[in-house]
């Protein structure tokens, strides 16, 4: 889920509990707060903390909160994942760290020490190496999965070989998601379980309708619903996310505001597609 803003840059809760209950209405099997969408290199602790508790409270048993507590901290992720579990989430999200860049041995003690240090909340692993500058191999995730409390992953490095070889690998009872919008349904074909999403926020119902009609054998109903999308999964990533998602809800009557600094504004070649795939999709 995006974070809202103010025009003043604050955190805008009224609006970001509007949405969280939107998006459950709309096909979202749970949410992540405070992940790669919500901007979470730039809100404070205090902001997400106080976002899990908001959100918690507006879909309590309506959804699952899968709260992103990761960092390149170990020590600092840790801290931010106990707290978060005393504000009842269901879940965390554990991004790869970014920057320091890891070797393998490092990434495998980091996942480990947060599972072990919050064992009773579920852990969903983050491979985003487009942002992070380093690849969590298949061999790390199949010790990592040994961890009781390790239980899915959240694939995004774009690469089909990997997450089938994932998915040989693993557990039948380990989960893998897809991380890219427009990788679902080929992820779904090997192995993958669902999509942590960007596009629900604007076509939540028909990435349930995709997913659950592979799932029922309806596999060219799927394929018809996900060659429908693609367009739009391509215009949401024009430029850095969440920019695109962030313009196209504003172009919805949203008022989420603008994306924080570093990040900038929509260009308007942006959301001139933006109109036009989402007016051919009737999203306007």
């Amino acid at each position: 889920m995006i974070t809202p803003f103010t025009d003043d840059g604050k955190v805008n809760y009224a609006v970001a509990e509007k949405l969280a209950v939107h998006l459950v209405e709309t096909g979202s099997d749970a949410l992540v707060i405070c992940g790669t969408t919500g901007e979470s290199p730039v809100l404070t602790w205090a902001e997400e903390m106080e976002l899990f508790q908001l959100v918690r409270q507006a879909i309590a048993g309506k959804a699952q909160l899968i709260a992103g507590t990761g960092s390149n901290s170990t020590h600092e992720a840790i801290e931010a994942t106990r707290k978060a579990a005393t504000l009842g989430v269901d879940a965390t999200l554990q991004v790869v760290p970014y920057y320091n860049k890891p070797p393998q041995a490092g990434l495998y003690e980091h996942f480990k020490a947060i599972a072990l240090a919050v064992p009773e909340l579920p852990v969903m692993l983050y491979n985003v190496p487009g942002r992070t500058g380093q690849n969590l191999l298949p061999e790390t995730i199949l010790r990592l999965a040994e961890v009781p409390n390790i239980v899915s992953v959240k694939e995004a490095s774009g690469n089909l070989d990997q997450t089938s070889h994932l998915r040989s690998i693993l557990p039948p009872t380990f989960s893998i998601y897809s991380g890219d919008d427009s990788l679902t349904l080929p992820m779904l074909a090997v192995g993958a379980q669902g999509v942590v999403s960007v596009a629900s926020h604007l076509v939540g119902n028909q990435l349930q309708q995709m997913v659950q009609s592979f799932f029922q054998g309806q596999v060219q109903l799927a394929l018809d619903l996900h060659l429908q999308l693609l367009p739009l999964f391509k215009a949401l990533f024009l430029t850095t996310n969440p920019i695109p998602v962030k313009a196209a809800l504003q172009l919805q009557g949203w008022e989420v505001g603008s994306t924080r600094s570093p990040l900038a504004a929509a260009p308007s070649d942006v959301i001139d597609s933006l109109k036009s795939v989402m007016t051919a999709l009737a999203l306007l």
